[in-house]
């Protein structure tokens, strides 16, 4: 994938990782914007090519009474209304066929959620937009398996794919992140490092999603160490009141602090 087809992509030529942050989910207008101006401001200052991330709805929640949105077309709006006000792209999740033509028209990356990765059909109708597709690595598969994910949007006649790497199934409540599997997946498309979702712990006996936020510098740091083409981290400006993976996301305010220190280390990875 060529990093200039995402629409409105800003400092592609910079040298540095670009990003994909923002909420887990759409919880409101007002919160939504309040992060996206954050981030545009960090990321305009480092120059980093950004995409503002947020989920128009979660479909897969562990228990029926979390929370899964506040109305799709209603989340849909509100992440337009954040492309058109700073000006950056956005991504978001589709699950269903159903999803694809609704949110293709509010979005500028459609993504593929792990657990989904395989279905063929919701891989074929985004690829099908000719939006840029964003494949999450199923937590069941290796490395080399995501390379038929990105052929079935290859066949389609659609290069704009990149792969996500959220970690691997480390028994039954870890995630751990097999950084071998990075240059595997860049053989096939461009890579991404999630890092925040691969710290979760899922499972949990009281259908909760943990996580471990305080390795979320350590994975980011060690991701962008090995070339990593892109970084996705989810952020909150309230993680313990956020309506969804709240345990395993960034708070807001530590987020310039990091991006510093990925920069840093980027320019002299770029070095070698």
């Amino acid at each position: 994938m060529n990093i200039h087809n995402i629409p409105q992509i800003k400092h592609t030529e910079s040298g540095n990782f670009f990003l994909l942050a923002g909420p887990c989910a759409i919880e409101g207008e007002e919160m939504a914007l309040r992060i996206a101006e954050k981030l545009v401001g960090i990321t305009d200052n480092l120059q980093i090519p950004y995409v503002f991330k947020g989920s128009f709805k979660k479909a897969n929640r562990s228990r029926i009474d979390s929370f899964s949105g506040i109305g799709d077309e209603k989340a849909l709006k509100i992440l337009r209304k954040v492309s058109e006000t700073f000006h950056v792209p956005t991504v978001t999740d589709i699950h269903t066929n159903e999803d694809v033509a609704m949110a293709a028209q509010y979005v500028d990356v459609l993504q593929i959620p792990a657990f989904l990765v395989r279905q063929t059909d919701l891989v074929v109708a985004a690829a099908n937009t000719g939006k840029v597709v964003n494949l999450k690595k199923g937590q069941f598969m290796s490395p080399e398996s995501m390379k038929h994910a990105v052929q079935k949007v290859l066949d389609c006649h659609n290069e704009n794919v990149m792969v996500t790497d959220r970690g691997t199934m480390f028994g039954y409540q870890d995630m751990i992140v097999d950084f071998r599997g990075i240059p595997t997946m860049q053989q096939y498309a461009s890579t991404v490092l999630d890092v925040t979702h691969s710290l979760q712990q899922p499972n949990q006996t009281a259908g909760v999603t943990g996580g471990r936020p305080d390795m979320i510098e350590t994975v980011a740091k060690a991701g962008i160490a090995v070339g990593v083409d892109g970084i996705f981290i989810e952020t909150h400006f309230d993680p313990a009141n956020a309506k969804s993976d709240g345990a395993n996301m960034l708070h807001l305010d530590y987020f310039e602090g990091l991006m510093n220190k990925l920069v840093a280390i980027r320019k002299t990875v770029n070095a070698f």
